[in-house]
């Protein structure tokens, strides 16, 4: 045997036995505590609040104490760089969605973090919708009213809401379908829009439907329209955007799970199934339906092509609403 083939077989058997240990620790996951769930906004908000509620029942499930760590800021990008470049070892997560991972690199010119290479998808926790509202008083009462109204008045109303997310594309799509002169004011969150939009300082508002609804149903703000691929049951009157005549909105926004490239296959599918498990229970239905979150358990596969699929329909609405971002 010549020194190359020994040398080969040394090398290979060097391999094996450090893949021993790696395979070991991650079959044996969760051997330590805490997991951390990072999210990507301040406490008391629908993600902040799914997280903890997901937290803790995943800690019944694996035994181990899961903490919130809320890392805010930069519409998401902030926590996106930070969970991209912590270990792959299954105790860094990301409470993960729609804004940080599909519109943020289709607005932005240059991100710290690539957002499919730099994450591992786990689990798809939930869907919600985003309502397109108006104040009551006004004489726009359906979506076909306030589209003849602003072609009427070109350039004489205004819509508010945060930048760069996808409340704010609802706006923008709107008025490219509709062919109208409608302004944007951009505002630092949804509360203070909200706020604009009840008092009427703007007329048009668009934001999630666990934020809006309460100002719908005491009758403070009236939809016109919901961003989802089919009508809410608390507001059966309040038409699709399809149903509108607006096709081509992306139906679906969402929550999900992403642990940093890299992290082990047995740690990924143990942590899909305890969180679809836990999806599936009627409890946590139930939790969940409370924060206008529909439940929807996927596999790693399957939330991976959501990912994708979500990354190209945003691109294109960049392309036809002109959203552009500066870092």
């Amino acid at each position: 045997m010549n020194i190359a083939s020994i040398i080969g077989r040394l090398a290979l058997a060097l391999t094996a036995v450090l893949a021993v240990p790696a395979a070991a620790q991650a079959q044996a996951w969760p051997s330590r505590q805490p997991i951390r769930f990072v999210v990507v906004y301040p406490p008391g908000g629908a993600s902040d609040v799914t997280a903890r509620l997901l937290g803790a029942k995943l800690s019944e499930s694996l035994g181990q104490s899961v903490i919130i760590e809320n890392k805010p800021g930069a519409n998401g990008i902030i926590a996106m760089e930070y969970v991209a470049q912590s270990a792959p070892d299954g105790y860094t997560l990301l409470m993960a969605n729609l804004g940080p991972n599909a519109i943020n690199p289709v607005v932005y010119k240059k991100l710290p973090y690539d957002a499919i290479k730099d994450f591992t998808p786990i689990a798809r926790i939930g869907s919600f919708a985003s309502f397109f509202a108006v104040t009551p008083d006004k004489p726009y009462q359906s979506m076909q009213a306030l589209v003849a109204y602003a072609k009427a008045n070109p350039g004489k109303l205004s819509m508010g809401g945060g930048i760069g997310i996808s409340p704010h594309f609802i706006m923008e799509f709107v008025r490219v379908k509709s062919g109208t002169n409608m302004q944007f004011v951009p505002y630092r969150g949804a509360a203070p829009a909200m706020t604009d939009a009840i008092s009427g300082q703007i007329q048009i508002h668009a934001s999630a439907k666990v934020l809006l609804l309460p100002q719908i149903q005491v009758g403070k703000l009236r939809a016109l329209v919901v961003a989802s691929a089919k009508r809410w049951p608390e507001l059966p009157d309040v038409p699709t955007l399809q149903e509108a005549g607006m096709d081509g909105f992306p139906p679906d926004v969402w929550y999900g799970l992403l642990a940093p490239a890299g992290t082990p296959a047995p740690v990924i599918a143990k942590l899909n199934a305890t969180v679809n498990a836990r999806l599936k229970a009627p409890e946590m239905q139930a939790s969940l339906a409370k924060l206008s979150l529909d439940a929807r358990p996927m596999t790693p596969q399957q939330f991976g092509d959501v990912l994708a699929k979500d990354m190209q329909q945003w691109a294109d609405l960049a392309k036809q609403t002109g959203i552009k971002l500066d870092n």
